[in-house]
């Protein structure tokens, strides 16, 4: 029988820019590719747990947007 884990905690949306180089202090640089990831602590330990075969409950609070969304389709789909 698969272990029942609940886990709470956060769940976000990471945006990155991925530049050529990291920047010298107190200098700018142009950024290149954007991406939004799933992310958040608590997200990442209860996909990471049902991605080993536990039964995965995932209590997090999130807003109502298109952000939220996006992250509950993403954490709804099966691992």
């Amino acid at each position: 029988m698969k272990p029942f884990i609940v886990v709470v905690g956060s769940s976000n949306t990471d945006m990155v820019v991925k530049a050529a180089r990291l920047p010298a202090p107190g200098e700018t640089v142009l950024g290149g590719t954007f991406m939004m990831n799933a992310g958040g602590k608590g997200a990442n330990q209860a996909v990471a747990a049902a991605r080993l075969g536990g039964n995965v409950v995932f209590i997090a609070k999130t807003g109502e947007d298109i952000l939220a969304n996006r992250q509950l389709n993403c954490l709804n789909r099966k691992v």
